[in-house]
């Protein structure tokens, strides 16, 4: 073990908290993993680890063995370097109280990811909760493993991603971040700032709209077709279309150039078209994605109150129309019989819906002109 490797604790014990766990054990990081209930854990805990397979040739895999597995966020906390949190983002405001007083200076909280204004949110709770100064808040703009589980103390990566676009709060840290993962993951590239990280989140658009336009579907075969390419009809895409236009525009009005969905798609998976539409279906890694087997799925009740209510609050705040996302919200609210408006990221809930554009750039970015 080389003891001044940084020393991560892994916050959630899901498909993607158990990969990311056992990755960074068997390249020789020390690792305590983290979840809230203990049942979840006890046989990982029993092992001492977690078996890891790759389907990627030369990938990793083997025995990650754990230096702690706990349900105690103290014990969780206390001896390690760097948080990751890997959990539903509907978490964070939850594990940021539990955390707040057992977390101390020069420690770094990442989450993974951040959905929308994810280390906003976080940072908000750790000042109220009287945190000791000095612990930097930091989100990725997505997850890094494509990653499940195969049983209690199994996990599997099918992909890592190459690159995955990170940013602190405020972004003058965002190096600082960058340097103390980069002996792990070399994958994180600077995000530039938490507003570009939260609103180039194109699963906002993505998901729920998809969900909700397809609920009859979704309820009647239980999920039993393609998300992507059956349930994208033309006019579902034309609706994407115009919420992706709200999301682009909301950017821009808080100074960010946000990427399209369709520059996306060709960036990410170099699938072009002359729509949406197109676009998507010229995507051969969407074949075989099934659709949810449930609308009571993080495509809905994370995506709502943690992406898409962010999104829309920025927009109400900085003069955007945002009919298209207020709508699929409120089907959403209807739908589950929730107040995802209540329950989630609006800027009042954050304590920044006093800012202007400049003073909102001032506390994003660390710098005084931008």
């Amino acid at each position: 073990m080389n003891h001044s490797a940084p020393r991560y604790s892994v916050i959630g014990a899901g498909n993607g908290g158990k990969a990311m766990a056992a990755h960074l054990a068997l390249m020789g990081f020390e690792v305590t993993l983290y979840n809230r209930t203990s049942e979840k854990i006890a046989a990982i805990q029993a092992r001492g680890g977690i078996t890891l397979e790759s389907e990627t040739p030369g990938g990793p895999s083997g025995f990650g063995h754990l230096a702690c597995v706990t349900s105690d966020m103290k014990e969780a906390i206390e001896n390690c370097d760097i948080v990751m949190i890997v959990t539903p983002a509907y978490a964070h405001s939850d594990i940021a109280r539990k955390a707040a007083s057992h977390l101390r200076e020069g420690q770094i909280v990442i989450l993974n990811p951040g959905r929308t204004l994810g280390a906003v949110e976080f940072n908000s709770i750790l000042s109220k909760m009287d945190c000791p100064g000095g612990v930097t808040v930091a989100e990725a703009q997505t997850f890094i493993y494509a990653s499940r589980s195969d049983g209690p103390t199994q996990a599997r990566i099918f992909r890592i991603k190459d690159a995955v676009p990170l940013a602190a709060l405020p972004a003058t840290n965002t190096q600082k971040v960058l340097k103390a993962l980069a002996s792990a993951y070399p994958q994180f590239i600077d995000g530039g700032d938490v507003l570009q990280t939260g609103l180039n989140n194109i699963g906002a658009i993505f998901h729920p709209t998809i969900s909700i336009l397809n609920a009859g579907w979704i309820e009647a075969t239980s999920g039993n077709f393609q998300f992507y390419l059956d349930g994208v009809t033309p006019t579902v895409a034309r609706l994407m279309e115009v919420l992706d236009r709200e999301r682009v525009t909301v950017a821009s009005s808080v100074g960010v150039r946000a990427i399209t969905a369709r520059e996306w798609l060709k960036m990410a998976y170099n699938a072009e078209g002359d729509n949406l539409y197109e676009a998507i279906h010229n995507q051969p890694g969407y074949r075989g994605i099934q659709a949810p087997p449930t609308l009571i799925h993080r495509y809905i009740t994370e995506e709502i109150p943690m992406s898409l209510v962010p999104m829309a609050s920025l927009g109400n705040r900085y003069g955007v129309s945002v009919r298209g996302m207020e709508s699929i919200i409120r089907l959403a609210c209807i739908a589950h019989s929730t107040d995802y408006w209540h329950r989630g990221r609006k800027l009042n809930r954050l304590g920044i819906d006093h800012l202007s554009v400049s003073e909102l750039t001032h506390f994003i970015t660390g710098n005084s002109q931008h």
